[in-house]
């Protein structure tokens, strides 16, 4: 299947072109009216249907529960309101002809003929919130609220989206990081704050590291699976937008906030985590202040074990092979911090201007006793076997990393919508700005005399029995010296200044009640990258006293290995000070590596848009084109034979056209239908498009060599979507979508064998596929079963299964075949949540599991490349509300202790190994 997006152009164009023509002849009354539906409490209910049936007149509420009707003729209008979950309500309404109209609409829970309230807690009153937006947006959308998000134990945004349907996550220590959309790698998913995109703080990708910023301090996550022409074009997979709090979500003076404790099975170590949000309503309710505050630290340790494969002749076949093994033993503490600020004044129902802020910030740090046993430095003895091996004169190592990594993710915006001349008028000037840098990351090693003969037998690939660990002459610490004092840091910065307007009016096509949206924006990114090696090996830094000086009395026991006492940090941390200032002196610098890494490059993005909304009667129909520019400019240092340093540089620009066709179609109240074509790009990752040539240690061969592609293009995408959605009473949905996305010069990274100076070289290097798709199907289920007897009608479910299938063409073969699956790409993911509610308590039991996907491919041959193994988690949470204003809370995680893990090719190959336990997490919540 191939979408032609000529055709969809021209459809898209041609639409725009009469509704533009057809306005002067068919525009409506200008009239406007502005309200808000509330509930019995007074908070706005997002996502409910608002209409004027006599005259084909239908919007739908904001987060904020409000909604605006650009244009109404003058008299009376009946107005009808429609919200999943609560009696439906009529109004009768005068629009006047002089003045902005602006009414408050409250829905009850209960009412004559309703049998009993719907909502009864949280559980169901966010699943309300969630199911009312999706069902009224035009395009194919997922709303997750934040009471939801504090209903499952998840610290972090990459963890909460890993219950939404389609979402599967990539873990670091057991905790999510980047997220994969509908089987697409996380770079094909945009990431905005309040609608300003943010950058990532890795400067290896452009998937943005979501485990920086934590899940309470948000308001709703708005994931968009088709994109609408007024949103950002590169969201192949779609976007996902952080809406943080409002002042105005509540109004009048809101104080709320909830802190607890943790056990963690793995080291006894804790959990803190607290967050509060502070906002009031000034001046008859024409201005509002908000501030909220996030907090959490981590202490855990992790057990670590990776092996890494090689194929070798042996005897006149290929023999899988480890050659090196590395024993991990970390100490973690985690830490996030974020902040958010919201000020809004609005002098009428006409005006708004708001001033917003975030800022999240994430430290890892980390210790790290490392046992290396480096087979390869000995000899291969004959009668190796695929998994068993023998090998003489191996080496050991023992080695404590400290490593400090901080990212930093901030957003700031200023703008205003106004209603002004018949139309609705918004616009921001924002900044935005992700950094990664690494306030220390030092290593300390010492070397073993000892050259022992080793074997090992991988016929149990997760704990292979391993010679060293019964002759344990990595247990005699007479034999150690020291080797290397190293310290490293690397500082990535992504700044974003960009400028949106908006303008949108009210007209008619083909007699049929229209709206007409048009805009453009300017976005300008600057990105730097500076990394610095520095590595002693001098006299002068050597500590003079043995490896026993600097363990201390803690055990380091990894699996079912033990390792040996762990080094003391604290004596291992005077020495790196003692030693820091001789040790970065020039003389010590790895001069390619702390120069060839570096980059710099600058991307401007010029868009505009127009589109037209239709409502044919049940019918809503979404027209439009998005046109984007791109200037793109890069360099980065190299370094030639005679050691001169010059700068590479690249310069280029290209224009691209996203047409958009949206159908949305109401077979009933009930049934909702949808289709989109839709067209969307992911810009290249920044490290592997500038002329960098990055090499590694010459001393170890073959030299690692990680090369930019400064002919690296774009990967385009033209998207197929339809579904079919049914909202049933009286809370639930039964859902289908299906989505095939074909893709145009899709990236990947290739690692292949090569020569760099002469020299035996792993060389990576991204390049293009010509051809790949990604298809698919995704099933929601979810309800309360209301209609079972006695407690058990306080129960209900929420599932969600999605099933990808991915290939890339490639442009050349590996391994004899041209054709591979798309990294990061599973199979199958699943949510299963079963729940229990009442008014004041409530319980929900949740399975996440995804199935295996490749990590990484082999350039070389396939047998190598590097999978992540399926993974299933089963976590717990439950609340009790005392009252109104306090509540408390319980949360168990990775309550099944799954492990992750990663093998080359086949599962009986292991390349790494880890565990990090299950977590238990308690504590109070309060709201005033």
């Amino acid at each position: 299947m191939r979408i032609r997006n000529q055709r969809l152009l021209g459809v898209s164009g041609l639409v725009l072109a009469l509704g533009f023509s057809a306005l002067g002849a068919e525009a409506l009354a200008q009239h406007q009216l502005t309200g808000r539906v509330v509930d019995e409490r007074g908070n706005g209910l997002p996502g409910a249907r608002v209409s004027v049936p006599e005259l084909g007149l239908t919007t739908s509420t904001d987060r904020r529960g409000e909604f605006i009707f650009l244009s109404l003729p003058a008299g009376e209008a009946q107005l009808e309101v429609n919200y999943l979950g609560l009696p439906p309500g009529v109004r009768g309404v005068n629009i006047s002809a002089s003045e902005t109209n602006t009414i408050t609409f409250t829905l009850a829970q209960a009412g004559d003929g309703v049998e009993r309230i719907v909502i009864t807690g949280q559980i169901l009153d966010s699943a309300a919130r969630a199911l009312n937006q999706q069902r009224t947006n035009s395009a194919t959308t997922n709303i997750v609220s934040a009471d939801s998000i504090g209903r499952f134990p998840d610290a972090n945004i990459a963890e909460a989206l890993q219950r939404v349907p389609g979402f599967a996550v990539a873990r670091d220590q057991g905790e999510g990081r980047f997220i994969n959309l509908r089987g697409a790698p996380g770079d094909f998913t945009g990431i905005s704050v309040d609608g300003v995109a943010v950058g990532s703080p890795d400067p290896g990708t452009r998937a943005v590291d979501l485990d920086t910023i934590p899940a309470d301090i948000v308001a709703a996550l708005e994931v968009s699976k088709t994109l609408l022409p007024n949103q950002d074009a590169d969201s192949i997979a779609g976007s996902v937008n952080l809406v943080t709090r409002s002042p105005f979500d509540r109004p009048g003076l809101r104080i709320s906030g909830q802190g607890g404790l943790s056990y963690n099975e793995f080291g006894d170590g804790n959990d803190r985590r607290a967050s509060g949000t502070i906002s009031n309503t000034f001046g008859d309710g024409r201005f509002g202040a908000l501030l909220s505050a996030s907090y959490s630290r981590t202490d855990r340790q992790v057990d670590n074990i990776e092996s890494n494969w090689i194929i070798e002749d042996v005897g006149g076949q290929d023999v899988f092979l480890v050659d090196e093994q590395e024993f991990k033993d970390y100490d973690t503490v985690r830490e996030r911090t974020a902040l958010t600020g919201s000020l809004e004044f609005r002098p009428d129902d006409a005006n708004r201007f708001f001033l917003t802020g975030s800022y999240s910030r994430f430290r890892d740090d980390e210790f790290r006793n490392t046992l290396l046993v480096i087979y390869d430095d000995g000899d291969l003895q004959p009668g190796a076997t695929n998994g068993n091996a023998t090998w003489n004169d191996a080496r050991i190592e023992k080695e404590l990393r400290h490593r400090i990594v901080q990212n930093e993710i901030a957003t700031i915006q200023i703008g205003g919508e106004h209603l002004i001349g018949g139309g609705e008028l918004d616009y921001s000037l924002s900044y935005s700005r992700s950094e990664q840098f690494n306030p220390r990351r030092a290593q300390f090693l010492f070397r073993s005399s000892i050259r022992p003969d080793l074997s090992y037998d991988f016929s149990n690939a997760d704990s292979p029995a391993l010679s060293l660990f019964t002759t344990n002459e990595h247990l005699d610490l007479s034999g150690y010296g020291f080797r290397e004092n190293v310290f490293r840091g690397q500082t990535t910065e992504q700044d974003e200044i960009a400028a949106r307007i908006n303008y949108a009016f009210s007209g008619s096509l083909f007699a049929n009640p229209t709206e007409f949206r048009t805009g453009a924006a300017v976005r300008s990114r600057e990105v730097t990258n500076d990394n610095e090696q520095y590595r002693d090996r001098r006299a002068s830094a050597n500590p003079g006293q043995p490896i026993s000086a600097f363990l201390g009395t803690e055990r380091s026991q990894n699996f079912n290995y033990f390792l040996g006492n762990k080094y003391d940090p604290s004596a291992v941390t005077a020495y790196w000070n003692a030693n820091q200032a001789q040790s970065t002196q020039a003389d010590v610098r790895r001069v390619p590596q702390s120069t060839t890494a570096d980059y710099e490059a600058e991307e401007r993005i010029y868009a505009a848009y127009g589109m037209a909304t239709v409502e044919a009667g049940a019918t809503r129909i979404v027209a439009g084109l998005r046109v984007e520019h791109t200037q793109f400019e890069g360099s980065a240092p190299f370094i030639d034979d005679a050691d001169n340093i010059s700068i590479n540089r690249i310069s280029r620009d290209y224009t691209n056209w996203f047409p958009n066709l949206t159908v949305r179609h109401e077979f009933s109240d009930n049934l909702i239908g949808r289709v989109a074509l839709t067209r969307a790009i992911s810009r290249p990752r920044y490290q592997d498009v500038v002329p960098r040539v990055e090499e590694g240690d010459r001393t170890s061969l073959p030299v690692e060599v990680d090369r930019g592609n400064p002919d690296l293009r774009e990967t385009l995408s033209n998207n197929f979507d339809a579904g079919l959605e049914y909202y049933f009473t009286p809370l639930g949905l039964a859902a289908i979508n299906v989505f095939y996305k074909d893709l145009e010069n899709y990236e990947f990274e290739l690692v292949r064998d090569g020569t760099y100076e002469g020299l035996p070289a792993r060389i990576s290097t991204a390049e293009n596929a010509p051809d790949g798709y990604i298809r698919g199907v995704e099933l929601t289920y979810q309800q309360q079963f209301v209609n079972l007897p006695g407690l058990l009608a306080n129960t209900g479910v929420f599932a969600n299964y999605t099933y990808t299938d991915a290939e890339i063409t490639l442009a050349s073969p590996i391994s004899g075949s041209r054709t591979r699956v798309l990294p990061g790409q599973s199979d199958t993911t699943l949510n299963l949540a079963v729940f229990y509610e009442t008014e004041r308590f409530s319980a929900r039991l949740s399975w996440n599991d995804r199935s295996d996907y490749i990590d990484s491919v082999d350039g070389e041959d396939s047998r190598l490349d590097i999978f992540w193994e399926g993974r299933s988690q089963l976590d717990f949470s439950a609340s009790y509300d005392v009252n109104d204003q306090l509540g408390v809370f319980f949360e168990a995680k990775n309550l099944t202790n799954t492990e992750g893990v990663r093998y080359a090719g086949d599962r009986s190959r292991v390349i790494e190994r880890e565990a990090f336990g299950y977590t238990l997490f308690g504590g109070l919540r309060f709201n005033f």
